[in-house]
């Protein structure tokens, strides 16, 4: 789900409005930062991108259209009933109303991928245009050189998906924050991020929405913003600083943005096959967790007011499928591991930590299940009284989804 957040959500660094510029003024501060932009990213822009302001009103009506487009009601509905069937979601919470609600509130400014153009929002803040102008200029950038339509329509891995957002936005943060302080190398100044943390979180507790929201609601919508900035400071320090993170360089997971250890080594993600497939009667939906959704599984399970990412906890891959019922809706769930120890840890700790959450008349099940070879983990949350227990899909590692590239290399 995190993809649709921040699809939508562009320009939440700024986590501000701005108040509308005359058309002649804004052309002019788009061609003054197309220089600084180009410097933070090492990239040249093929052409000046097209920028406007737009009313909060019509933002609103932007984001209806595009939540339509990015969650449709099946898929809305699927990622409801799992994450309520896992404790992140109460049964009470509507979750897209409370998406466009909160979108409504966070959005200061996107970049629109179908029609190349950038828009800000009005309001009240002219010293954040510049700031949310540069954040969403370097998406414009992006678009020039990648194919960001293309790679974000990838279905059936919102985690995968999650890590090219994470790029992205975390590129776009990382540019937009050097061009507003050009005189100090922000990348080498641990104190500068953890200040900025600080604010991000501090400006987080006064938007009256977002405060209200479920955790992981509020985790997902920071992630590519913190966690990827952190991503490109690394690459900038890595062997691969005179490339971009694009095409064939694209990080394929959550794990590989939090620990970039894990992608200087290649750990590649474990595309997890249900069988089986979705045609499978009263299959809803399906997806990824990842490393990233599963810690904040884990805190959220385990009341932890910190979500912990500093070590990798040896995800390999996951699938889950959520079905529909007469007796209530049920979740299968297969997490592959890169060694026993570590499913062994998954499944004393979160998996256990499920069954407190556990709704009435439900049975959980935990179990040892090889996926291919690597070690395994089988959760089933569903009715006692479910059909389906005698009969439950297999998993196997298959092929990998495909996403379409563009220029790695400069």
């Amino acid at each position: 789900m995190t993809r649709t957040l921040g699809l939508v959500a562009a320009g939440i660094v700024a986590l501000s409005g701005c108040r509308g510029a005359p058309p002649d003024e804004l052309t002019r501060l788009v061609d003054s930062l197309m220089p600084p932009v180009e410097r933070a990213v090492g990239l040249k822009f093929t052409h000046r991108p097209y920028a406007a302001i737009r009313s909060k009103q019509q933002v609103r009506s932007y984001i209806v259209a595009k939540l339509d487009q990015e969650y449709p009601a099946e898929k809305a509905r699927g990622i409801q009933v799992a994450y309520r069937l896992l404790g992140l979601l109460p049964d009470s919470l509507d979750l897209r109303p409370l998406l466009l609600d909160l979108l409504t509130e966070q959005i200061a400014g996107y970049y629109e991928p179908d029609s190349s153009a950038l828009f800000m929002v009005s309001g009240d803040d002219p010293q954040m245009l510049r700031l949310v102008l540069a954040h969403e200029m370097v998406h414009a950038l992006q678009h020039q050189h990648t194919p960001l339509e293309s790679i974000m329509k990838l279905k059936g891995d919102d985690d995968r998906l999650t890590a090219a957002q994470a790029i992205f936005e975390g590129q776009a943060t990382l540019a937009g924050l050097q061009i507003a302080v050009p005189k100090q190398n922000i990348i080498a100044m641990p104190e500068f991020w953890e200040t900025f943390r600080e604010q991000i979180k501090t400006q987080q507790s006064t938007m009256a929405v977002l405060k209200k929201a479920p955790r992981v609601i509020r985790e997902e919508l920071i992630f590519p913003y913190l966690a990827g900035a952190d991503f490109m400071r690394w690459w900038a320090g890595s062997e691969h600083r005179d490339t971009v993170p694009f095409g064939r360089f694209l990080p394929q997971s959550t794990e590989q943005i939090l620990h970039p250890s894990r992608y200087g080594l290649g750990d590649a993600p474990l595309p997890i096959v249900l069988h089986p497939a979705m045609a499978d009667d009263h299959a809803l939906y399906e997806d990824v967790l990842g490393e990233f959704e599963i810690r904040v599984l884990t805190a959220e399970l385990t009341r932890t007011p910190e979500v912990s990412t500093a070590l990798a906890i040896g995800w390999g891959g996951d699938r889950f499928r959520v079905y529909q019922s007469a007796e209530g809706p049920a979740l299968v769930w297969y997490t592959a591991w890169d060694d026993s120890l570590s499913a062994e840890r998954f499944r004393a700790g979160t998996g256990s930590a499920l069954g407190r959450k556990r709704r009435l008349g439900y049975r959980l099940e935990l179990s040892t299940q090889p996926i291919s070879g690597h070690p395994g983990i089988r959760v089933v949350l569903a009715p006692a009284r479910w059909a389906r227990w005698k009969t439950l899909p297999t998993a196997e590692v298959g092929s990998g989804a495909v996403v379409e590239g563009g220029v790695g290399e400069r």
